[in-house]
């Protein structure tokens, strides 16, 4: 059995340029469209696809260290999927590829190995040491797309997180933060965290946060607002909170929340007039 598993190995691994080559050519015209194969310089695209089949060779060599050979399908399959998540590849037309290795191999040796009159058994088990390693090359691009997808997930919502806390300067040391929507601790923290860094960039002297937006201040979202103000406070920023509309200010009194200690103005347009800054306008 062993001297049988030789053979196959060292067949497929003395054959390897003609199988890679095969890999490409029976591609079908949609699965190599997916793959953009095209793009790619044909020699770089047999090498790859030569080292994966002697790879295959290797695994049926009784010889060989199976854990160091395991090691080197990793290898080739996170170099794949990295590949092809930098193409833009899909994750469906990547692992058809791989699997059209195993096709090729196939189709390659069948009529060689029916002339050398193998058993049933042996083909079984040859087929039982290849199948598992593909399926780990398979697993390995698999991980390399999640990889990728958490970090593209990780990147858009860093953007919209940005997104979300605008500061808008509209004079010199004077900026405008919008909020809407809800604020949680997280946000709280990020909102803090922008005014503090934009406060310094652009050299701010006051800052109107406008919470008309906010469709619930409860307890915990004034002690947030409190702690936003306190910091700015503490960086020489001066603070006013705007769009506190009626009804959540009924339920901040009902709710026993006071502002007192912080600057408090119906709309953008007042807490303007109490900077001075529109009064010319109005003369």
């Amino acid at each position: 059995m062993k001297d049988e598993l030789r053979y196959i190995g060292e067949k497929i691994q003395e054959n390897k340029d003609i199988i890679a080559k095969s890999v490409l050519q029976r591609l079908d015209s949609n699965l190599g469209h997916d793959l953009r194969l095209l793009s790619l310089p044909n020699e770089e695209l047999y090498d790859f696809n030569a080292e994966l089949v002697y790879i295959i060779g290797s695994v049926l060599l009784p010889e060989e260290n199976k854990e160091e050979v395991k090691q080197h399908f990793l290898s080739w399959g996170s170099r794949a999927g990295q590949a092809a998540t930098d193409m833009n590849i899909s994750l469906t037309a990547t692992l058809q590829y791989v699997s059209n290795f195993r096709s090729v191999i196939w189709d390659i040796f069948t009529e060689e190995l029916e002339e050398r009159h193998f058993a049933a058994i042996t083909m079984l088990d040859v087929s039982k040491i290849i199948d598992p390693m593909l399926e780990t090359v398979s697993f390995e691009i698999g991980r390399q797309f999640e990889s990728h997808n958490k970090k593209m997930v990780s990147i858009a919502y860093s953007a919209l997180e940005e997104l979300s806390v605008p500061v808008v300067p509209i004079y010199e040391g004077l900026a405008v933060i919008p909020i809407v929507g809800e604020i949680d601790t997280h946000r709280a923290k990020l909102i803090m965290e922008t005014a503090l860094t934009q406060g310094s960039a652009l050299d701010l002297d006051n800052i109107i946060l406008d919470v008309s937006g906010v469709l619930m201040i409860d307890t915990m979202v004034a002690d947030q607002i409190f702690h936003i103000v306190q910091s700015l406070r503490l960086s020489g920023i001066k603070t006013i909170i705007t769009g506190i509309r009626p009804e959540i200010a009924q339920t901040m009194v009902s709710l026993g929340l006071e502002f007192r200690s912080i600057t408090t103005q119906s709309t953008l347009k007042n807490a303007l007039h109490l900077l001075g800054y529109g009064k010319l306008d109005e003369q």
